[in-house]
């Protein structure tokens, strides 16, 4: 079995953070695969950079030629997991709902950490669109932004642990880590809290484990139907140069895909 994680931005250090965590928990014979966007923000922290780095995921799933069985999308409250859903004919797995699934599965409520306050709306919209909000006894930033989660390990540390205490006093009985960039602290903040801590990324590589051993996988009845053909123009973006046309058609088909992607990216 073959996972695919992405992260949605471009900083490689926190795909490397990523891979590392959600090969940990990988099962015997699961390969894991991690990479980024060939373009985009190098950290995402607000709509415009969401947006941005949901068109540059779906590039560079239209332009990968690796084949895998499920795609884990590693961006917490981020948008562009439906159009990957679209996309690909493999499941397709969010560490946002895969996280808030698993904590409901530990605990009567769940309270979500993540980096700047700025986030809360967007990840209490996501968790609303999938029906997962009511059990959230909240959401709760940092103050630390996605980068800033790199350069000081104990800082990171202590503020999460702080955060995630005053979630437990509210209620919380389970916590989830609210960004890939948090990837492998859960054991640490679990020590300290003595509750539940789930971190997303480990919780999705898991469930597409699951997905795929029982053959399952993305309805296409209806929401998630193939894009219907049409021409779209300058897309795929990454594949211009070679291409050299202003015109391309979606394909919905992983076989199918561009072959032409930079050297330069992490793991692929």
């Amino acid at each position: 079995m073959r996972i695919l994680v992405m992260n949605p931005n471009t900083t490689a250090s926190m795909t490397a953070s990523i891979r590392a965590t959600a090969t940990a928990v990988a099962a015997p014979g699961t390969e894991i695969l991690a990479t980024e966007p060939l373009w985009g923000p190098e950290s995402i922290e607000g709509h415009f950079e969401g947006y941005l780095s949901a068109a540059a995921v779906l590039d560079r799933l239209t332009t990968l030629d690796a084949p895998f069985d499920a795609l884990v999308m590693a961006g917490f409250g981020e948008p562009g997991r439906e159009g990957a859903q679209e996309l690909l004919d493999v499941p397709v797995l969010d560490i946002t709902e895969s996280a808030a699934q698993m904590a409901m599965m530990l605990g009567h409520s769940y309270g979500v950490v993540t980096t700047l306050d700025r986030a809360v709306p967007q990840i209490s919209d996501r968790l609303l669109t999938a029906g997962l909000l009511q059990r959230c006894a909240g959401i709760r930033g940092t103050g630390l932004g996605v980068l800033e989660l790199e350069e000081d390990a104990r800082r990171t540390e202590r503020i999460i642990v702080e955060t995630a205490r005053e979630l437990v006093r509210a209620g919380a009985e389970v916590i989830c880590l609210g960004c890939g960039g948090m990837a492998g602290l859960q054991e640490k903040v679990a020590a300290e809290l003595g509750v539940p801590v789930v971190d997303g990324v480990a919780a999705a590589v898991k469930f597409a484990e699951a997905v795929v051993g029982l053959g399952l996988t993305t309805s296409t009845v209806r929401s998630f139907a193939a894009p219907r053909p049409k021409r779209i123009g300058g897309w795929p973006i990454s594949g211009q140069a070679s291409q050299q046309a202003s015109e391309l058609s979606v394909s919905a088909v992983p076989s199918a895909r561009n072959a032409d992607f930079s050297p330069e990216t992490s793991g692929i």
